[in-house]
């Protein structure tokens, strides 16, 4: 019912999942993964333990062909079960039980291990792997795309439902406080994949911080342009109109340190002074775009597109330019 790839990424040692499904919210039973440790998709009447137990095979030194057979010795329904895995080292495994329903098996390689059941045939899985072996994308966007090409290839015999992604990097969830990079499911549509590779581009925009090396500095033509922006949208610091964030307790001391931004602070410009940055951040944060703070002077290019194109819609909908 189901065709996954389990990866490491040889640059980054990210370790990840990927798996579509005619099966509501695949995301939530196969795919599981711990940076530095391994990957793990468990499927065809699948058995959850075999998540996390493999994975403290893993981190306990084990490989992932002894994780697997660990696993299935254990379990007196393997013939039933489906799983692939990947250890931090790359080493890759998968295993398909006699009792699976036809097509099913898999194929491994350096750094992958791909599998299915109930599929259109080998060349679904034959899809999986090529693709991965093929790189020539980012991490994430390379195991979407071999999801891509197994369903083209005619995926699973019973249709479409949902599609998962999962990739571990250590420090990588939000904020730095856990290793869940990116973490993302489509339970229930026409077009899982299509839509599993819409959230990752949104993912890329609102969960990640840019390089230093990509901000702009703001000059005085661009704070006017801001000012501009976001004076139409209602955040002039000079309004009247409260902003949206009001603090439940006024008194409460601040925070002894500041959120993490990128890059360091040059001087302001003409223009542009410590209020309209904070409405500037604070509108970042309504809008979700607070991962990609910059520091003072400076702003995050894919934030100023999403500011001019606010504005557009503002003025397009009866409102200052």
């Amino acid at each position: 019912m189901t065709y996954s790839i389990v990866a490491r990424d040889s640059v980054t040692g990210d370790l990840g999942v990927a798996v579509q499904s005619k099966f509501l919210s695949v995301g939530s039973v196969v795919p599981w993964a711990r940076a530095g440790v391994g990957a793990i998709a468990t499927q065809s009447y699948a058995n959850v333990r075999y998540g996390p137990d493999g994975l403290a095979l893993l981190a306990g030194g084990a490989s992932a062909e002894e994780a697997l057979a660990a696993l299935v010795e254990a379990d007196q329904l393997r013939g039933q079960r489906q799983v692939g895995a990947v250890d931090a080292r790359g080493v890759s495994a998968t295993f398909t039980g006699r009792s699976c329903f036809a097509w099913a098996g898999g194929r491994t390689g350096p750094g992958y291990a791909a599998q299915g059941n109930i599929l259109a045939g080998p060349v679904v899985v034959d899809a999986l792997a090529d693709t991965f072996e093929a790189r020539g994308l980012p991490f994430p966007e390379l195991l979407v795309a071999c999801l891509a090409a197994a369903d083209a290839a005619g995926g699973d015999r019973r249709g479409r439902q949902s599609a998962a992604l999962l990739i571990a990097r250590e420090g990588g969830g939000y904020g730095g406080g856990n290793d869940r990079w990116i973490d993302l499911r489509v339970d229930d549509h026409a077009d899982p994949v299509g839509e599993l590779g819409r959230l990752l581009e949104l993912t890329h925009l609102y969960l990640q911080r840019p390089m230093p090396s990509e901000l702009i500095a703001v000059d005085a033509q661009l704070a006017w342009e801001m000012r501009e922006h976001l004076g139409g949208l209602g955040w002039d610091p000079a309004t009247t109109v409260a902003p949206l964030f009001v603090r439940m307790w006024p008194d409460e001391a601040e925070p002894d340190e500041e959120r993490p931004c990128v890059g360091d602070p040059r001087p302001l410009p003409d223009g542009w002074d410590p209020a309209w940055q904070d409405r500037l951040l604070a509108w970042m944060s309504v809008e979700n775009l607070e991962e990609r703070t910059a520091a003072a002077g400076w702003i995050d290019p894919k934030v100023l597109a999403c500011l001019r194109a606010a504005a557009r819609v503002a003025s397009d909908a009866g409102g200052r330019p």
